[in-house]
């Protein structure tokens, strides 16, 4: 792989080459329980529904990922198709038409020591997709050796995934300013679950956007909010997304405002490129940028 200078991380999130466009956009969390894996796989959903080739990478070991969430079972990792133990076609899952999920709980803890050959096998695999992808959406665990996900660090688009409760609040913010300080990270979105009202998301959105201003840590775009409600429950309790199995619920309505949203969200010209050069990207980021390891 080329060997690209390390200096600012901004830079190097550009994707290479390429005259296909690919959104990148990484959901991440301060602490579980704000329903992240849910809003993705149901975002997911959505996007797919409007005609998206869409491919979720999920940071989660299986019982707790977004196989589960689609009442599959995931069992490859993409750390068997490095190792060059099975196919990308027997990692790779399928739930609707238009929607592919990547189990990578074990592949993305090493991605900064994989081999040349290692790195090499990965980039042949993800270029070799079936169907071009339009966007990646991750499931970022909170549980990276270094407090925050590559992918986080090498998508175009970060967004925190907070409910409305003061420990997640807190834990959200916390999170941003960390990573601003360790990644050189400026630019994060907003998205707020489980919320009474619109009001209620707004303000809390408002509150801690201005925090984040004023203390010169990052700037906070607005992705939307999912309100309470019943349906995701019982969704939940037979492992179908809400959009499938209430699509006329507050919540599905939600999710697709959000998902016809992001359609929309700015991507600079040199952000073009493939799954292929983004794979490359993540690859260098992991294996140079040496941050100060988060610490809670």
């Amino acid at each position: 792989m080329a060997d690209f200078r390390v200096d600012q991380a901004a830079g190097l999130r550009r994707l290479l080459g390429g005259g296909h466009q690919l959104q990148v956009v990484t959901f991440v969390a301060g602490c579980e329980g704000v329903g992240r894996s849910v809003a993705v796989a149901n975002i997911g959903v959505a996007l797919a529904r409007l005609g998206k080739e869409v491919l979720i990478i999920d940071e989660h070991a299986p019982g707790d990922d977004i196989a589960s969430t689609f009442g599959l079972i995931a069992r490859n990792d993409l750390l068997n198709v490095v190792q060059r133990e099975v196919p990308l076609s027997q990692v790779l899952l399928q739930p609707m038409h238009g929607l592919r999920v990547l189990p990578a709980a074990r592949a993305v803890k090493k991605l900064g020591r994989l081999s040349l050959h290692q790195q090499q096998t990965l980039l042949d695999a993800m270029s070799g997709l079936e169907r071009p992808v339009d966007v990646i959406l991750v499931d970022a665990s909170t549980a990276h050796p270094h407090g925050f996900s590559p992918f986080g660090v090498a998508a175009q688009e970060a967004v925190v995934v907070l409910s409305g409760s003061s420990a997640s609040i807190t834990e959200a913010y916390s999170l941003i300013k960390k990573v601003s300080h360790a990644f050189s990270r400026r630019h994060f979105r907003i998205l707020v679950n489980k919320v009474r009202s619109q009001p209620d998301a707004r303000s809390i959105f408002d509150n801690i956007a201005q925090v984040a201003a004023q203390r010169g840590i990052a700037r906070l775009d607005y992705a939307g909010a999912i309100p309470l409600d019943d349906s995701l429950r019982q969704a939940a309790q037979l492992c179908r997304p809400v959009l499938i199995q209430a699509p006329d619920s507050a919540a599905a309505a939600a999710f697709r405002d959000i998902a016809s949203d992001m359609l929309y969200w700015q991507r600079s010209e040199s952000e073009a490129g493939g799954v292929e050069q983004f794979m490359q990207q993540l690859l260098h980021l992991s294996q140079r940028i040496t941050p100060n390891v988060l610490r809670a």
